[in-house]
Parts: C-alpha cells; sequence; structure tokens
C-alpha cells in the first residue's frame, strides 16, 4: 500500500507496513470495494490518503470507480482523489467506468477532471473501452463530452474497428454513423 502524487512512479518497493498498519490498509480497501462510505468517511476526514494505492497500483478511486460504488467515488473525489491515477497497468478510473459501462460513475469523472482522452499504454481511451464492449451508453456521453473517434490505438485500430473486433454491433453502428 502506497500513497501516490500525480506524476510519482507507479512501481517501486512499497514501505515494509506492521501487521496492524497492513490490516487497516486491507480493511480500507474492503470498503471501498464495497462502497461502504458511511464508514470510509471518518477515515477520510482524519487524513486517510485519498490516493492511496494497493499492491497494484489501484488507488481507492480505481477500486469504487470498477466496483461502481458512485457515493464512494464521489466522497474520495471531495477529499482529493486524483482521477488521473493510473494503476499498474496503466488504466485510469474512467478506463475502468468505462470498460464497465457505467454512465453516472463516467459522468462524475469527467465532472472532477477526468481526461477523456486518457490512453492506456497501447493506446486504448476509453471511448474504445465503451466501443469494444458494446457499452452504447457510454459511447454516447463520450461523445457528447468531445471525445475522439478518430484517435487511433498502438496498432493504428480505431474506436469503430475495436468495435467490430469485438463483435459489438451497437457501437459500431453509431461510431459508422459518425463517420
Amino acid at each position: 500500500m502506497q500513497e501516490r502524487t500525480p506524476g510519482a512512479p507507479t512501481r517501486g518497493q512499497p514501505p515494509e507496513l506492521d501487521a496492524e498498519t497492513y490490516g487497516f490498509a486491507q480493511k480500507v480497501f474492503t470498503l471501498v470495494r464495497s462502497g461502504d462510505t458511511e464508514i470510509l468517511g471518518p477515515f477520510l476526514h482524519q487524513g486517510l490518503p485519498a490516493n492511496l494505492c494497493n499492491h497494484r497500483g489501484d488507488s481507492l478511486l480505481m477500486l469504487a470507480s470498477y466496483h461502481g460504488h458512485l457515493d464512494t467515488a464521489r466522497l474520495l473525489l471531495e477529499h482529493g482523489a486524483d482521477p488521473e491515477l493510473r494503476n499498474d497497468q496503466g488504466q485510469t478510473p474512467l478506463a475502468g467506468a468505462a470498460f464497465k459501462g457505467d454512465v453516472p460513475m463516467v459522468e462524475l469523472l469527467l465532472a472532477h477532471g477526468a481526461n477523456i482522452e486518457a490512453a492506456t499504454p497501447d493506446g486504448k481511451t476509453p471511448l474504445m473501452m465503451a466501443a469494444m464492449f458494446n457499452r452504447i451508453e457510454v459511447l454516447e456521453v463520450l461523445l457528447a463530452r468531445g471525445a475522439n473517434p478518430q484517435a487511433r490505438d498502438v496498432r493504428g485500430m480505431g474506436a469503430f474497428e475495436a468495435a467490430q473486433a469485438m463483435g459489438a454491433p451497437d457501437t459500431a453502428a453509431r461510431l459508422q454513423a459518425v463517420g
């Protein structure tokens, strides 16, 4: 477990934790995965770092976003969680929310400054993630907010080609209409 600051390396040796601290950190990550905002809130008010990350680099916000806990994500953002903090795979909370098809989470993250074009190391944008997994509602939100449907990943594929390759008919049709 470690706290990250924007621009800090995503890998490295985490500090050694005593059993009590490690147990507390595990409890915090469990609270976030289960969306227990009421219990998490006081810890944040007492100074728990909002950008705390687990051994895979998943921030508390990443976990809340991925598991669909909107109130928990909102609380973390209110306490300074960075919506651009990437995990060890180079994924942002917005990419996770797009993959899951969670429109309210996508809107919350965008409202708090998430970069709509933040690409994974292989060049996949949140729009491509939504397209690949046929998340038409998320795709519509991202397009309405200015996501670039012409962006390309490292293999040269755009959102339309990614949707076709993954057998996602709704998003492929919508992207074809966009041109």
